[in-house]
């Protein structure tokens, strides 16, 4: 009995346990999903920091932007200064609005000039929002998809990894410890790279939806303000036409 014990202990103290030594030991198949994992979540970390520091980076922009526009300055001004190269989302709306302002003062009757600048207007205003909120919401899917399927894909390997042990040990007589013990190891090492790769993933997915959102509806209560004060100014220049 003792030297059954004995045998078993010299057979696990001769494993290497640590993370590269039963990296080793996988095979080819439990290798390839580790290292998918850890690839995923590179790039889901990558993705982390972009989308946080240019949603950071544009929120700044748009509080100093919306500061100068109701400063109580020329709106041509601001245009030329920040709308025909608009540098954040707030900025481009603000450029596509007047650019089609402009555009659309010269063809229109004064009857009819309110409305159809404001029409034209917002239109210009509603497809630079989809474009923005296209640009704001790349590569989000990819968070999504790595955080529903990256526990199955770990489990993949550790379900491939513990069959592949028991294959390997199953016509031996005699087993000692470390002959189960490297490979079920290696193979639950799949399911904890999983989760480290998915929780991440839906955790960051979910905060920085939100943060699109809350950057989207302010992008949409800025074009309604904006299209009501382009709806002033026109309606002012139509009654400044009228024969007196």
């Amino acid at each position: 009995m003792d030297r059954a014990v004995d045998a078993v202990n010299l057979g696990a103290a001769g494993t290497d346990m640590s993370l590269w030594g039963l990296f080793l030991q996988a095979d080819i198949v439990v290798k390839l999903v580790m290292l998918m994992l850890l690839a995923a979540s590179v790039w889901v970390w990558a993705i982390v920091y972009d989308k946080t520091t240019a949603i950071r980076r544009a929120n700044r922009a748009a509080d100093g932007f919306e500061d100068r526009f109701w400063s109580g300055g020329s709106l041509d001004e601001l245009y030329e200064t920040e709308g025909t190269k608009p540098s954040h989302p707030m900025a481009a709306v603000f450029g596509a609005a007047m650019a089609e302002w402009r555009r659309s003062r010269r063809g229109v009757s004064v009857a009819g000039r309110a409305s159809a600048v404001r029409d034209r207007v917002e239109r210009a205003m509603g497809v630079t929002i989809q474009r923005e909120m296209d640009v704001m919401e790349r590569w989000m899917i990819f968070l999504a998809s790595v955080g529903a399927t990256a526990p199955f894909i770990g489990l993949f390997g550790t379900v491939w990894g513990i069959m592949g042990a028991f294959q390997t040990v199953g016509n031996l007589t005699t087993v000692a410890l470390s002959q189960l013990a490297g490979p079920i190891s290696t193979a639950l090492l799949c399911t904890l790279g999983g989760l480290f790769c998915a929780i991440p993933a839906s955790v960051m997915y979910n905060y920085l939806a939100l943060r699109v959102r809350v950057m989207i509806s302010r992008m949409d209560s800025f074009s309604l303000e904006l299209s009501n004060v382009i709806q002033k100014q026109v309606m002012k220049q139509s009654v400044s036409t009228y024969p007196r």
